[in-house]
């Protein structure tokens, strides 16, 4: 995967392609061409965005961060699956990014789904990735909740980008409570202990939005 990257991040041309960069973006280029020689950080701090900025992940604590590389697994597109708290260097690769014959999809799912499980060993695995990030590594029995938001009346409305805000704020309070869930029972009763509400519907889960936003002052 790191000489498939590097190839097409040699060019500028096969980069914007490959890795769809703009003209803003596209010294990102160079970050897959020191991959091996890069400074690195935790996963739980090299990644950013919408999902990871509501961990609070600068401000955590010992006990909050110890959680996370105890139990939180990251698809990297590049790396496969990750800890936590596994050193990461900067680099730029999606789940649809195009490597020339080396295609992620047929690339990931096998070594990705056999480490997935012989991490699990028969406990629960709550899985927040997006669609594309599941297909780079499919978990059978995996809860994969769906995030709703609900209104006055009552109707449901499934988010799509902003889904990844709920879903980072539930990974915080799972670190910051200390959860211990290995099975569904004891998903929903940490849920219900925390206000959170994680319901179900005809073909799974819904976590509801509006359960997690934090409390004004």
């Amino acid at each position: 995967m790191i000489t498939a990257a590097r190839s097409v991040s040699s060019e500028e041309s096969t980069a914007r392609t490959a890795l769809k960069l703009g003209p803003k973006s596209i010294a990102e280029r160079f970050r897959n061409l020191s991959l091996e020689t890069s400074g690195t950080m935790a996963a739980i701090d090299r990644y950013t965005g919408v999902l990871y900025d509501p961990l609070g992940a600068p401000d955590a604590d010992a006990a909050t961060r110890t959680w996370w590389f105890e139990h939180v697994v990251v698809q990297s597109a590049m790396f496969g699956p990750i800890g936590g708290g596994d050193p990461v260097p900067a680099y730029r690769l999606s789940h649809d990014s195009r490597l020339g014959s080396l295609r992620l999809a047929a690339h990931w799912p096998a070594p990705s789904s056999r480490v997935l499980g012989e991490r699990v060993a028969g406990g629960l695995v709550l899985d927040l990735r997006s669609e594309g990030y599941r297909q780079l590594g499919p978990v059978p029995g995996a809860v994969v909740p769906r995030v709703v938001s609900v209104d006055g009346s009552g109707r449901r409305k499934a988010l799509n980008h902003w889904n990844k805000t709920a879903k980072g704020r539930l990974v915080g309070l799972l670190a910051r409570t200390g959860a211990e869930v290995s099975t569904v029972g004891e998903l929903l009763s940490w849920a219900t202990a925390n206000d959170v509400r994680f319901e179900a519907h005809d073909d799974g889960w819904d976590l509801v939005a509006e359960s997690l936003e934090p409390v004004a002052a």
